[in-house]
């Protein structure tokens, strides 16, 4: 950005590094949008028509694709520890820095599989209500699509997102391997409770497990008390049939609960008078501490931010006017305040927060930022509804053994270099 433009843009500094007060960000979008363009000298010549203006495009297609000049970044990130021995176990990390806004791409979303993922015929499969009911049910896929359907936008977070987070040395990874188990979709379907309430639960019953169809029976047990409160049957994802990867023909969504929680390919509801500690809930997603026990059950998602733009792997163009973004969520409600600082934590700013912030929900936040070319340290803490503070790093191992990787939602750092580089780093 040219220097001779700066004078003109009236932003007072609200913290150190060249951040800026959020209020006036948008008041001077005209003159952000000059400095970003390159000054017609002279006598304006006649626009040249491009060759792509000159002959007919292509026809239409049956289900739409993404542009081939942004397709090569709008791919997943692959983790399969076992390769070849089990190359169905693992993840797909959802690409959150090519992404915008809040609602993750059906395409994009973070996978998380046991054991692959199954081709299930909707018309042969069902799902069953049984254990401590008055009346056992077996649901087919088309029964339920005759129920009355709420839709709701809420993130799923795997519980052991960020675990690169949680090793002794910064992993110089792109955000979406860093943090990408997270995405947030607008989810449609079948109340849980409406269906509990039809089969009628006797009143020993205290817990569901659920089990999902995939190979590895993938299962969990829920409270009660949380199945009859928000807990939906999903039919549907931003609109469409959920994808096989992402449980089709059904599956569970648990708002701000950890991810595992949300059984894909929904199978079997079975009511209880307690946990079952099935083997997805003891040798997986417990928290170590350190005198050695783990705690279990600890359901919901911390409250969690983290910067996108800029982020590591990318690197800064000339220095002058640049916006800071990322994404805030909590499993606890809504994000009420995010705060930014460029110098590791030693000041902060308030960012703006876009609309509509919703519960259980991302949100996207923004602050303006000038950087000057020098060494700068960005961070971001997020506060929700319950007042709860993302905490920094070293308070977060604190509280756990060496080897936990789960619920990691301490504050992430970034260096940006004189080049422009972006590094993830620990403070």
């Amino acid at each position: 950005m040219p220097n001779n433009l700066l004078p003109a843009i009236n932003l007072q500094p609200v913290a150190a590094g060249g951040l800026l007060d959020r209020r006036g960000f948008l008041s001077v979008g005209t003159a952000l949008a000059v400095a970003g363009t390159t000054a017609l000298t002279g006598q304006a010549a006649p626009l040249e028509v491009p060759s792509h203006s000159r002959v007919p495009g292509r026809s239409f297609l049956p289900y739409g694709e993404p542009s081939a000049f942004v397709l090569p970044v709008l791919k997943r990130g692959l983790g399969q520890p076992y390769g070849d021995i089990a190359p169905g176990a693992g993840s797909a990390f959802t690409p959150l820095q090519a992404l915008h806004g809040t609602i993750t791409p059906a395409s994009l979303h973070f996978e998380r599989s046991h054991s692959g993922v199954p081709d299930i015929d909707p018309a042969q499969h069902r799902l069953v209500i049984h254990g401590l009911v008055k009346r056992p049910l077996a649901f087919s896929h088309e029964a339920l699509l005759r129920y009355p359907m709420v839709s709701r936008t809420l993130f799923i977070e795997c519980s052991g997102n960020s675990f690169f987070q949680t090793l002794p040395t910064a992993q110089q990874l792109p955000i979406g391997m860093l943090n990408g188990l997270l995405s947030c979709s607008e989810w449609t379907g079948v109340m849980l409770s409406t269906l509990l309430d039809e089969a009628g639960i006797d009143p020993r019953g205290r817990w569901l497990i659920a089990e999902g169809a995939d190979a590895a029976s993938m299962s969990r047990s829920i409270p009660l008390e949380k199945a009859m409160d928000d807990v939906m049957v999903a039919l549907y994802q931003n609109g469409e049939p959920i994808r096989p990867e992402q449980g089709f023909p059904m599956r569970l969504v648990l708002p701000g609960f950890e991810g595992n929680m949300s059984v894909k390919w929904l199978r079997r509801l079975k009511v209880t008078e307690g946990p079952v500690h099935s083997k997805d809930e003891t040798s997986k997603y417990t928290d170590l501490l350190p005198d050695g026990k783990a705690l279990q059950f600890t359901y919901v998602m911390g409250v969690k931010s983290v910067i996108t733009r800029p982020s590591p792997r990318m690197t800064m163009g000339a220095p002058g006017f640049y916006e800071i973004s990322g994404l805030a969520w909590s499993g606890a409600g809504r994000i009420r305040r995010v705060e930014v600082s460029a110098d590791g934590g030693r000041s902060w700013a308030d960012a703006a927060l876009q609309e509509p912030v919703l519960d259980r929900s991302v949100v996207r936040f923004g602050l303006p930022w000038r950087w000057d070319g020098a060494l700068v340290t960005l961070e971001s803490r997020a506060t929700d509804e319950l007042g709860r503070v993302q905490e920094p790093r070293a308070t977060w191992k604190a509280r756990y053994a060496p080897g936990n990787r789960y619920h990691f939602n301490a504050i992430q750092t970034w260096h940006v270099d004189a080049q422009g580089e972006v590094t993830n780093a620990y403070a």
